[in-house]
């Protein structure tokens, strides 16, 4: 049996399943690639507007019709609560740091006061406006081609992206400035990939099973415990960052004023086999410190 691994067909997402793909023929299965279109592939309003989930609904539906075995995802895409119907596992992680990729090789600092900076996401909206507040931030969508071209065609000066992108893309010295996760926080579970089977397709669960990360699911499992706890979608202005160290896990998050002008930052540490209930934490000491009213603008 051939495995079919549903995908979205950008080079991104085809690169990273192809990742799955050859992980599951290293474990002596056999595995395609199978391309499902999605609305946001075809729909190039801004993904606040379209909606939380739109890259993944439609490979969820395809997974669940049968069109294929297995669905990857960036995992900082998929909605955090649970979809009963699948079998979801994490596997090795990417670096999920955030890096600028800009004209003439500068870094952020070297930027040009009013420097048009392309970025979308309104976490990396808040957190380059407390850091540069003179620049000019513009919308950017597409693929990663699409946004670096900007840059070298001169439409923008700077383009804010995911290094794990870059690194799955070939693209990682492009990179300008990778940022240092406590200066520029990435989205929760950035970097990380969610492999999905049917409930019910013990066969397959088994397969990706093969594949799953322990110390990466408790890592991720922390951050977005974060998410999930302040009822954010991954488009609100949350940052988490997890580091394991033996059992040790720490669990960082924020939540960022659109403006620049504040921010709440809380850290909680304790054993990896408690990663949720640390991210709860997380989030229950951002709540006091006024996160809601963060959220709320």
């Amino acid at each position: 049996m051939t495995l079919k691994i549903g995908t979205r067909g950008s080079k991104l997402a085809t690169t990273q399943a192809g990742h799955v793909r050859d992980w599951l023929i290293e474990q002596g299965f056999d595995a395609e690639l199978h391309i499902v279109t999605t609305a946001g592939d075809v729909n190039m309003a801004p993904v606040e507007r379209i909606g939380v989930g739109v890259f993944t609904q439609a490979l969820r539906e395809a997974l669940h019709r049968g069109d294929c075995d297995i669905a990857v995802h960036s995992y900082k895409d998929l909605p955090t609560a649970a979809d009963e119907r699948f079998h979801l596992i994490t596997p090795q992680r990417a670096d999920n740091r955030e890096a600028l990729i800009a004209r003439d090789g500068m870094g952020l600092d070297d930027l040009p006061e009013g420097a048009r900076v392309g970025t979308s996401a309104p976490r990396r909206i808040s957190q380059l406006r407390a850091l540069r507040p003179d620049v000019d931030i513009r919308p950017l969508r597409g693929n990663i081609d699409t946004r670096m071209g900007k840059v070298t065609d001169g439409e923008l000066d700077a383009v804010l992206l995911a290094y794990a992108g870059l690194n799955r893309g070939g693209y990682a010295d492009r990179a300008t400035e990778v940022f240092d996760r406590e200066r520029f926080m990435p989205a929760p579970a950035q970097g990380a990939l969610a492999i999905e089977a049917r409930a019910d397709d013990a066969e397959t669960c088994a397969a990706i099973d093969t594949l799953a990360d322990a110390a990466v699911t408790a890592c991720v499992d922390g951050e977005r415990a974060v998410l999930s706890r302040l009822e954010a979608g991954c488009t609100a202005p949350v940052a988490a960052t997890s580091d394991l160290t033996g059992d040790t896990l720490t669990v960082r998050g924020g939540v960022f004023a659109l403006d620049g002008s504040r921010n709440i930052i809380v850290t909680e540490q304790g054993p990896a086999a408690q990663a949720r209930e640390l991210g709860e934490k997380v989030a229950s000491g951002l709540f006091a410190q006024g996160a809601a009213d963060l959220l709320g603008e």
